[in-house]
């Protein structure tokens, strides 16, 4: 059986809200930083997203940009994931997500999700086959949850992915 990689990840550290509308809100300079950082972390890891679902808003797509930039930087032979950019991923919640990872192909081995809170905590919380993991804290900016399976993306349901590691990435 061939083992699939997910990898929640919430965005990096964003401007406060000001007069620009949610989805226009752009990364700080430490979250731009801390983005790097999460693609250096994921290459030191050598975990590599064949395929990544993103939100469309702005510091998401930032802090995607970041994470790539790091990737390719510290890979030799650069692949280039393919990138959706999720309406679901911005405007909707947990329900959405697992739907998304429902549809992804089998032969397609890591996922990386950028999304928002409280949803990408939720989802990996949701996830974890321990019963106790409700009662743990949920993904600061610029954090990662990655879980691991054998199972079909087409199974991805509550409880059925055990968490291998979390990471707070910090530039």
């Amino acid at each position: 059986m061939t083992a699939r990689t997910l990898i929640l990840l919430r965005h990096a550290k964003a401007e406060t809200p000001g007069e620009l509308t949610d989805i226009d809100r752009r990364l700080t300079t430490q979250g731009e930083t801390d983005a790097d950082a999460v693609g250096a972390w994921l290459a030191d890891e050598g975990i590599a997203p064949q395929l990544v679902l993103c939100s469309p808003a702005a510091r998401t797509r930032q802090t995607w940009h970041g994470v790539a930039v790091a990737l390719s930087q510290a890979r030799e032979a650069a692949v280039s994931p393919e990138v959706r950019y999720e309406a679901g991923l911005y405007d909707g919640g947990r329900t959405e997500v697992f739907d998304l990872l429902r549809r992804v192909p089998d032969d397609v081995r890591t996922v990386l999700v950028v999304g928002h809170n409280p949803t990408m905590s939720d989802v990996s919380l949701l996830l974890r086959p321990d019963p106790e993991a409700a009662t743990l804290s949920g993904l600061k900016t610029a954090g990662l949850a990655v879980h691991r399976t054998d199972r079909s993306w087409a199974t991805t349901e509550p409880h059925s992915m055990p968490l291998i590691t979390e990471h707070t990435a910090r530039g």
